[in-house]
C-alpha cells in the first residue's frame, strides 16, 4: 500500500520511536537499580506468569469500583487487540497486497475463516475501545468524578495535578485518534459494500463510501500515534502499561504481616533512593487511581494522608531528577517532597491501602521506613507515642504498668492460673498488654481462662516474663525497640515448656506468627477464637444456650483478618451460639480499620473529625437498620483494642443504648453456661 518513500519514512520513525523508548526504560530501570536491597525473590519466573495471568483476566482491579473496573476491562483487551491489530496494520502498509477485509481475499490460501474471526473480534473491540476511553475521559474531565482528586492538606508535587490532567488527556485522544483513524481507514478498503465480520467499519464505510487516499491518511494518523505515544509513555503516569505486570510479579512474597528488616547502617529512608529497589518500582507502577486512598481510614479522618499521593510524588521526583535533569531533588528529604511529617504519623498500618492496589504496590511500607529514619534522627514525635515507647522499653509494656502486674488478673481467679516458665503446659497463652492492665478488658480475659479451665485446656501464662510483643514498636519505627522485646520474649519462652502458643490480641499473634521465625521463634501460634472453636468441635466445650435473642454484627480486626485470613473462625463462632448474624458491607479483606494500629492509640494528640472507630459503629447500626424485633444489638469485637476503640465510639457517637460492644467470649460463655465469678479477695 505504501509507496518506497513512504516506507522509508516508516521506518526511519519507527525506529527513532523506539530508540526513544529504550531510553525511556533505561533510565527507568538505571532509577530502580540505584534502590537499596529488598527482600530476595524466589522462582520468578513462576510469579511472573502468575501475574501475567492476574493481568491477562484483570482479577486484581475488581477489588473495588466494581462498575468503573468492568468498564477498565473493556479498555484493557481492546489494548491487548490492537497490540495485533497494530501488526497487521503495518504488513498492510508494508506488504503488497497484504490486506485483510473480506476475508484476506487477495491473499493466496488465505485462512479465511481465521481472518475473519480476527476481523470480527478487532472490530468490536475497536468498539470497546472507543465507548471505555469515552467513558474514562468523560469521568475525569466533565464528571470529575472527587475519587480522582486529592484533599488539600496532603502535600502534591505542584506538577502532579496538571500533569495528570495532561497525561489523561493525552492518552485518551491518543486512543480516541488511533482507533477511530484504524476503523475509518477500514471502512474505506471496502470498496465491495459490506463485510459482514466488520459491522461498525461496514457502518462507517456506508456514510463515507470507499477511499484509497482515506485509506493511506487514515494509516498514517493511527500508526502516527503509536510511534508518539510508545516514547510518552515511558515519560508519564502510564508507564503502568508496561511496568505494572512486572511489578505484580516481583511482588511481596514473605507473609503479609512481616515487614522487611531495614539494613543495619542507616535504617530506613530518608530520601528517595534509601528506599528499596521494589519501593521505587511501585512508583513507576502506580495508575494513579485512589484506590488507596478511598480505603485509607487516615484519609477518611481527613488526615494529611494519601498513599496515592506518596506513590505519584515518588514518581514525580524520580522523573525530574532523570528526566528533568534535576538530580539534586534526590537528595530532598522524602518527608519534604513526597509525604509530609504529619501524613507519615498518620498511619494505621492497616494493610488496607496495599490490599486493594491493582497493581501490587506497598506504600505501607515506605511510611514506616520513613519513620525509622525519622526516629533514627531524632525526629519530635507525639508525645502520646514517645511515653508509650519510653514505658515499652522500660516495662515491657506500653501503659507505664509495673512488670509485676502483668499477671494480678491471674492471681485473682478462682482456680490456678499455670506459670509456664515453671511448669510444662500444652498451650502457652501469650496475654498482651491490653488484656493484662485495661481494666475494661480485664473481665474478658478471666472468662477466656475460665472457658479454657473449664474445657480442660493446659494452659498457662508467662506472668511477669511476658513483654509486649513488639508488632506495634516496629510499626511506628522503633526497629531497636522491637529487637530488644523481641529478645526479651524469646529469651521467656526459652525458659518456657510448651507446645503451641495461643494469643487474645491479634496484634501479638500477627508478629509472634510471621516476625519471630526470623529471630528463632519457631512455634505454633493460634487465636483464641481458633482454639475456642477447636474445643467446641472437639465437644470439651458444649453449646447450651442458643442466643437467639442477640442480633450481632462482627468486626474483622485488621490483624487477625486482612494480616492473616482469620475470618472464619469468629463467624463459626457466632454461627454456633445463635445469634441472627448480620454481616456489614465493609468485611473480611474490605473490613474498615478502628484506627489504633500502627501506634495511633498511643497518640496523645487526637485530630479533629469522625474518627474510624465512630464511622464504623454508625456503618453497623445501618446495618442492622430499623427495628431489631426486640434482640439486643450487639457489635462483636476479638481483639482488646477493639473493645476499648468502639466502646469509646459508641459513647462520643451518642449511641449508648442502640447497641453494645462485646468480646466474642461474652457470647461464647454465656452459650457454653459459663458465668462471671467474683474476684478472689487475698
Amino acid at each position: 500500500m505504501l509507496t518506497t518513500i513512504e516506507k522509508i519514512i516508516f521506518v526511519l520513525l519507527a525506529l527513532v520511536s523506539a530508540g526513544f523508548f529504550a531510553h525511556g526504560v533505561k533510565t527507568i530501570v538505571d532509577s530502580i537499580r540505584k534502590g537499596r536491597p529488598a527482600p530476595e525473590l524466589k522462582n520468578i519466573p513462576a510469579s511472573l506468569a502468575k501475574a501475567g495471568v492476574a493481568v491477562l483476566f484483570q482479577q486484581t482491579i475488581f477489588k473495588a469500583r466494581k462498575w468503573i473496573s468492568a468498564i477498565h476491562l473493556g479498555l484493557f483487551f481492546g489494548l491487548i487487540t490492537y497490540a495485533f491489530v497494530n501488526l497487521a496494520d503495518v504488513l498492510e502498509g508494508l506488504i503488497p497486497g497484504f490486506e485483510l477485509v473480506y476475508g484476506g481475499r487477495n491473499l493466496p490460501n488465505a485462512p479465511t475463516g481465521i481472518i475473519n474471526a480476527f476481523n470480527l473480534i478487532a472490530d468490536l473491540m475497536s468498539g470497546a475501545l472507543l465507548f471505555s476511553i469515552t467513558f474514562m475521559l468523560a469521568r475525569r474531565f466533565f464528571v470529575k468524578d472527587k475519587a480522582l482528586t486529592y484533599r488539600d492538606n496532603v502535600l502534591l508535587n505542584p506538577k502532579v495535578k496538571s500533569g495528570q490532567a495532561r497525561d489523561s488527556l493525552i492518552v485518551d485522544v491518543f486512543v480516541i485518534m488511533h482507533v477511530g483513524a484504524r476503523l475509518l481507514g477500514q471502512a474505506y478498503r471496502l470498496d465491495a459494500g459490506a463485510d459482514p465480520f466488520m459491522p461498525i467499519a461496514s457502518f462507517l464505510n456506508s456514510l463515507f463510501g470507499a477511499s484509497q487516499t482515506g485509506v493511506h491518511a487514515a494509516w498514517w494518523v493511527s500508526l502516527g500515534w503509536v510511534m508518539f505515544i510508545l516514547p510518552y509513555i515511558t515519560r508519564s503516569k502510564h508507564t503502568h502499561f508496561t511496568v505494572a505486570p512486572i511489578n505484580l510479579g516481583l511482588a511481596k512474597q514473605n507473609p503479609r504481616g512481616q515487614l522487611d528488616s531495614p539494613p543495619k547502617t542507616n535504617p530506613g529512608a530518608k530520601f528517595i533512593h534509601d528506599l528499596s529497589w521494589k519501593r521505587i518500582l511501585d512508583s513507576y507502577a502506580c495508575v494513579q487511581c485512589n484506590r488507596c486512598q478511598d480505603v485509607c481510614p487516615a484519609n477518611f479522618y481527613n488526615r494529611p494522608l494519601s498513599p496515592s499521593a506518596l506513590e505519584v510524588n515518588k514518581r514525580y521526583l524520580l522523573k525530574d531528577a532523570t528526566f528533568g535533569s534535576h538530580p539534586d531533588r534526590l537528595l530532598v528529604p522524602l518527608t519534604e517532597s513526597v509525604i509530609s511529617a504529619e501524613a507519615v504519623w498518620s498511619c494505621t498500618t492497616c494493610y488496607a491501602c496495599v490490599r486493594v492496589c491493582p497493581v501490587g504496590n506497598e506504600p505501607m511500607a515506605d511510611i514506616v521506613d520513613i519513620r525509622r529514619r525519622m526516629l533514627v534522627d531524632g525526629y519530635e514525635i507525639d508525645s502520646g507515642v514517645q511515653n508509650a515507647l519510653q514505658s515499652l522499653a522500660t516495662n515491657g509494656n506500653w501503659m507505664s504498668k509495673g512488670k509485676r502486674l502483668r499477671g494480678r488478673w491471674a492471681k485473682e481467679m478462682e482456680f490456678p492460673v499455670k506459670n509456664a516458665t515453671e511448669e510444662p503446659v500444652e498451650y502457652l497463652w501469650f496475654v498482651g498488654d491490653t488484656a493484662s492492665f485495661d481494666e475494661r478488658v480485664i473481665p474478658n480475659t478471666k472468662m477466656v481462662a475460665r472457658i479454657f479451665n473449664q474445657a480442660g485446656l493446659d494452659f498457662g501464662i508467662m506472668y511477669q516474663n511476658e513483654s509486649n510483643s513488639g508488632n506495634d514498636a516496629r510499626r511506628a519505627g522503633e526497629e531497636g525497640l522491637f529487637e530488644q522485646l523481641v529478645e526479651q520474649n524469646m529469651e521467656a519462652f526459652g525458659k518456657a515448656q510448651f507446645k503451641r502458643v495461643v494469643t487474645t490480641d491479634p496484634h501479638s499473634f500477627n508478629t509472634l506468627k510471621n516476625e519471630y521465625p526470623q529471630f528463632g521463634g519457631t512455634f505454633e501460634v493460634k487465636h483464641y477464637t481458633v482454639t475456642l472453636l477447636k474445643l467446641i468441635e472437639e465437644g470439651k466445650l458444649t453449646i447450651k444456650n442458643k442466643l437467639t435473642n442477640y442480633k450481632v454484627t462482627f468486626h474483622d480486626p485488621c490483624y487477625l483478618g486482612r494480616y492473616n485470613g482469620g475470618f472464619a473462625a469468629p463467624r463459626k463462632l457466632l454461627e454456633l451460639c445463635g445469634v441472627e448474624f448480620v454481616e456489614m458491607p465493609r468485611n473480611c479483606e474490605n473490613s474498615f480499620c478502628c484506627g489504633a494500629g500502627g501506634g495511633q492509640i498511643w497518640m496523645g494528640k487526637v485530630a479533629p473529625g469522625e474518627r474510624p472507630a465512630e464511622n464504623r459503629i454508625k456503618e453497623a447500626l445501618t446495618t442492622f437498620g430499623e427495628g431489631a424485633n426486640n434482640k439486643t444489638q450487639l457489635f462483636i469485637v476479638t481483639c482488646p483494642k477493639d473493645m476499648v476503640m468502639y466502646s469509646d465510639a459508641v459513647k462520643t457517637t451518642g449511641n449508648e443504648g442502640k447497641i453494645e460492644v462485646r468480646d466474642i467470649i461474652q457470647l461464647v460463655a454465656e452459650a457454653v453456661g459459663v458465668e462471671e465469678v467474683s474476684p478472689v479477695v487475698e
